[in-house]
């Protein structure tokens, strides 16, 4: 006879196959969310929707008692023309044991099994209430995925959350922030056969050059030195014109000993060119050694690490962690999958994990 877990873990491999199969990309969710809502209901679980974002609370929630969320997101990168097999059909012969397409590993794996999680306490007692938040636009930074969740419904309810992202089941107890930079480099227009005008390429180049040479004084004992990159460049209309414009992308990935505008005030004052923020808010993020989150990982023998890339954790206003089942180095790349293994590992680790949490607390 199956246990209630192992029924679990075969409804996760399954709505997860479900999932592949619904093309979700960022800002267009709305299909995959109406499927994740219906099937919650239909297991009896309570749900609230805002937008394509899907809020449940555990039965019993008492506001005066501390809660933990478990967050996950249902939206994908789009789908990459280098796929060897078609990212929509989950189940590939060449594959045994893995649930494959996109948003497979990142980010339904997470998405399944925290929902596996949810569900196995539902009716169970525990000392604190359980969240599970389904979000939507993580992959393009929306403004109606977590943030809007956040602010309306749950920046008053969460004491800590898990952020479920593919970690191999490892705890990040930090993660970098984000800045993303436009810049432009001003010159004068002028003929290159005369030589005339000023070029704003090479003002850019010249400033390119000292973006990588520079080094940030401050380095975090968790996360180390930040980490800068020139990722895109743009210049000139034709081959005989001095370019009067050059503009280019920088991806910032700051660490906690810096404030993002002291970031970008330190790299504009070696550079000509003018270095515009799309925003600040993505600042990183870091929970304390004594947090019961981070205790209690430790105390099932979970690794922690710190995470060089952004979650939903930039979003919310809470300590966490972020810890879910696959392998980051999968994500955004063709022929993504998640082992039917690691999903059900997940599921025993996410239940273990709030089975010890209330041990954390004392």
């Amino acid at each position: 006879m199956e246990t209630q877990v192992e029924i679990l873990k075969q409804e996760a491999a399954q709505l997860l196959r479900d999932m592949v199969r619904i093309p979700s990309p960022s800002f267009d969710e709305r299909a995959v969310s109406d499927m994740i809502a219906s099937r919650l209901q239909g297991w009896g679980v309570d749900i609230e929707r805002i937008g394509c974002n899907i809020i449940c609370r555990s039965k019993g929630y008492d506001s005066s008692r501390p809660t933990l969320m478990m967050d996950a997101h249902i939206d994908t990168v789009a789908a990459s023309p280098e796929y060897d097999f078609d990212p929509y059909e989950p189940d590939q012969p060449s594959m045994p044991g893995a649930i494959c397409g996109l948003g497979s590993n990142d980010d339904g794996g997470s998405v399944v099994s925290m929902m596996a999680a949810f569900r196995y306490f539902e009716g169970r007692p525990l000392s604190f209430n359980l969240i599970l938040s389904i979000s939507a636009e993580e992959e393009r930074t929306g403004e109606n995925g977590i943030r809007l969740t956040w602010e309306k419904v749950l920046r008053d309810s969460v004491t800590w959350a898990i952020v479920g992202e593919p970690t191999q089941m490892r705890a990040a107890t930090s993660e970098r922030g984000l800045i993303v930079l436009d810049c432009e480099a001003h010159g004068v227009r002028g003929h290159a056969a005369r030589e005339e005008g000023v070029n704003a390429l090479y003002i850019a180049m010249d400033d390119i050059a000292a973006i990588r040479s520079h080094e940030f004084a401050k380095v975090s004992p968790q996360m180390g030195k930040v980490h800068v990159n020139v990722t895109q460049i743009q210049a000139g209309t034709v081959h005989n014109v001095v370019p009067d414009l050059c503009t280019f992308v920088v991806d910032v990935r700051p660490t906690d000993a810096y404030d993002n505008a002291e970031l970008v005030a330190e790299m504009q004052s070696f550079c000509r060119s003018t270095l515009k923020p799309r925003n600040l808010r993505n600042a990183s993020s870091a929970t304390a050694d004594d947090s019961p989150l981070v205790r209690c990982a430790r105390s099932l023998g979970i690794e922690t690490f710190s995470s060089p890339t952004t979650s939903d954790w930039i979003r919310i206003g809470c300590p966490a962690i972020k810890m879910g089942p696959g392998d980051s180095s999968r994500s955004h790349k063709k022929n993504e999958y998640l082992l039917e293994e690691e999903l059900f590992g997940a599921i025993d680790t996410y239940i273990k994990f709030i089975e010890n949490y209330g041990n954390s607390l004392e």
